[in-house]
Formats: C-alpha cells, structure tokens, sequence
C-alpha cells in the first residue's frame, strides 16, 4: 500500500524553511537598510537661558535677560525622493523678551536660515539640491551618524562657520535615558563683519566702519543617543562680540549667555522619537530575526516529522 506525505506536513516544513530563511536577511539585509536619515521630519527644538543681548534701540546692551532659540527643522520630501539624499530646511532664531512676543522670525533679535543636505547612511554633508551654506563639513550638526561611537567627532559650529572637536566625556542619563555625552569648547575665533557706527568700537571720527565680528562659546554639551544618532539634550553657552578693525579688545556685546539648553518639553520629545526610532530598529534587527529563527526552527522540525510519517495513500479499491 503506497503512502503519501502529509499535506500539512509539507506546509509546516515549507513555512519553517522560510522563516528560517528570512531570519538572516531582516538582520543583515533589512536593518542596515532601515538605518537611513528620515526625510519627512517636523521637529521643533526650543533652548532657553539667561544671558546678555545689544539693545539696538537704546544702544547699550541689556544684561540677565531671558533669551529663547528656537530651531525648527523640517525636511523635503520631494527633494529628498528625488536625490536619494536627506534634505533638511533649518531656520533659527533667537529672541530676548521684547522679540520673542512678536512671534516672527523676520522681527527677532537673530533669524538664520539653512538648507543642510546629507548621506542618508554616513551623515555627512553632500554639495547639492541648494545646499545652504556650500561649506557645511564634520560627521555630526542636527543629528550624529548612526551606532554612535565612543570617540571624539567634528561638529559643524553654524555660528563659527567651521567644525569644532567635540570629545567623548562617557555616558550619560537624559531624564532617566541612557546615551553619550559629547563636550567642547569654542575659543574667540572671527567670524565676519558687521557695518556698525564708528561710535560704538571707538571710532568716533570713522563714520560706519566695518566692525570685526567675534564668537566663541564657553560650553559645547550634547548627549545622543547611541543607536540612533538623536540628540537627546543639548547646551550652548555662546559669546558673540564686536571689535574695531584689527582691534584687539571686544567693544560690543551683541549676545552672550552662559548655557542655553534644551526645555525639558524639548528632550522629552526628543527621548520619545528615540525611542520609536529604537523600536523600529530593534524589531527588523533581534525581534523578528529571532522569532523568525524560533518559529521557523519549530514549524520545520513538526513538518519534518508529519512527512516522515506519511499516510497510507487512497487506492483503487477504496475509491
């Protein structure tokens, strides 16, 4: 009497092979593939401190005021589609109490726009799709690359106009998230000019006279996260000064603050996007591959024993 396999038998095993199978590639072939910049990002970050700004209007600057930067990030998608990069749009602003009332960037003390365009996978700046500036350089600015290193980095300084070394300082808890903490300090670099009145870089007989503007920043302090690259907290203690034409001392204070850091709305958004980005992550990388691996290895071996068994097949006489 002939048997056959077992239909289920047959299925279970098919379905165990190809579970297995597909362990391997969401570990190696999918989750790299996932570890890619996003493009349709909205993201709001907010820093706040004390600290001194010039005061245009009574021309003297104004000491322990509350100063706000406001970052907003928001990507293109439809240039990003198209260039297979990541193309981000930054606008910034600083505001003191007068300015931040206003609630318009065109009217703050300080407004800044970027167009920042990167490798997807490397993080590193690429020149196309209207990059703004053309020069922006280092491995890290809005965000780190990914599977963050224990090492120092360059960061790309929007205010310097160059990168800084920023140095691993160990690991470090946002709100009760673990990531690395990286540090660094800017010394007083020149960074442009400014057509400003004789008068205030003591040149009283010069008319306007193109001041020397000079930046440096007390305290560089970032913590990522170490898997996805975020910026879980960030702190800046900038100094922004003027000098006469090849003077050697700062005349004028145009903004200055000890540490300005992110609100504690502004991390916990930022934890909450790490977070989702890890769970992401950590499914098509051990989640899955792993209860792939499990549940193929189950199926094959129960379909392997049904087919071995086999059933006695129908004959003639029986049909």
């Amino acid at each position: 009497m002939r048997r056959s396999a077992s239909p289920l038998g047959l299925v279970l095993l098919g379905l165990g092979v190809f579970l297995l199978v597909l362990s391997p590639m969401l570990a190696w072939y999918v989750e790299p593939r996932a570890k890619r910049t996003p493009t349709d990002v909205n993201i709001t970050s907010v820093f706040t401190g004390t600290g001194t700004y010039f005061d245009q209007q009574e021309l003297k600057p104004r000491s322990g005021q509350k100063l706000t930067v406001t970052r907003r990030v928001l990507g293109d998608v439809a240039a990003s589609e198209k260039s297979g990069r990541a193309v981000w749009n930054v606008s910034q602003t600083i505001d003191n109490p007068r300015t931040r009332k206003l609630d318009d960037p065109r009217k703050s003390f300080q407004w800044t726009t970027e167009r920042l365009v990167t490798d997807r996978k490397s993080n590193r700046p690429v020149d196309c799709c209207r990059a703004k500036p053309k020069n922006i350089a280092g491995e890290a600015y809005l965000k780190w690359p990914f599977d963050v290193e224990k090492r120092d980095y360059a960061w790309w300084d929007s205010s310097l106009g160059a990168t800084v070394p920023l140095r691993y300082k160990g690991e470090a808890k946002v709100q009760g998230y673990q990531g690395l903490r990286f540090s660094g300090t800017v010394e007083p670099t020149r960074a442009g000019t400014r057509q400003v009145p004789g008068v205030l870089v003591d040149r009283p007989d010069s008319g306007q006279v193109n001041a020397e503007e000079w930046y440096s920043n007390s305290g560089l302090d970032f913590v990522v996260d170490q898997r996805t690259g975020r910026i879980l907290y960030a702190a800046t203690g900038p100094k922004l000064v003027l000098r006469a034409p090849g003077g050697k001392a700062d005349k004028v204070t145009l903004l200055q603050s000890d540490k300005l850091a992110f609100t504690e709305k502004t991390q916990r958004e930022a934890i909450g996007l790490a977070k989702d980005d890890n769970s992401r992550l950590r499914l098509v990388g051990s989640v899955a591959p792993i209860g792939a691996v499990t549940a193929g290895g189950v199926c094959a071996a129960l379909g392997a024993v049904l087919v071995a068994r086999r059933r006695p097949a129908p004959s003639a006489a029986n049909g």
